[in-house]
């Protein structure tokens, strides 16, 4: 088992790299190169949500992603953002997305998550520690 782990400051110039990297080690795990841009989109989409509520909530604390190759394909995104500030939404639904007395915090952290359950079949969002960061998961199968 190989795991990278990157860690980078709550800058969106600092995405792109992330994205690069994560598609670098997926395709040397062995995942399908038709689910490449699916991985390339969602590592980019839990990146930019984690930098996103780091700088909202004046968070200077590096966001990590750790990317590993047990069996499966799996990226871990993992922010330092208050809790309520970042978990409350994953349970959101279409219906409730589409409520517009929802605050624009709240729509543009519930679309992110919709975005990702879009491109990831596995997802996993569950708070860190103490109330402090949020732990986005993805799991995507290797044919090796």
């Amino acid at each position: 088992m190989a795991t990278v782990r990157l860690s980078f400051s709550p800058a969106p110039v600092h995405v792109r790299t992330a994205r690069l990297v994560g598609v670098a080690v997926a395709r040397r795990a062995g995942v399908r190169e038709d689910l490449l841009d699916e991985v390339r989109l969602a590592i980019g989409e839990a990146c930019t949500r984690a930098v996103a509520l780091h700088r909202q909530y004046g968070v200077s604390d590096p966001v990590l992603v750790e990317m590993s190759d047990s069996g499966a394909y799996a990226v871990r995104v993992v922010d330092r953002a208050p809790i309520e500030a970042g978990i409350g939404l994953a349970a959101l639904d279409a219906d409730q997305l589409a409520n517009e007395s929802l605050t624009d915090e709240a729509l543009t952290t519930g679309v992110g998550f919709a975005l990702l359950a879009g491109f990831v079949e596995d997802l996993q969002v569950r708070p860190v520690d103490e109330g402090i960061g949020t732990e986005v998961r993805m799991v995507w199968p290797v044919g090796r």
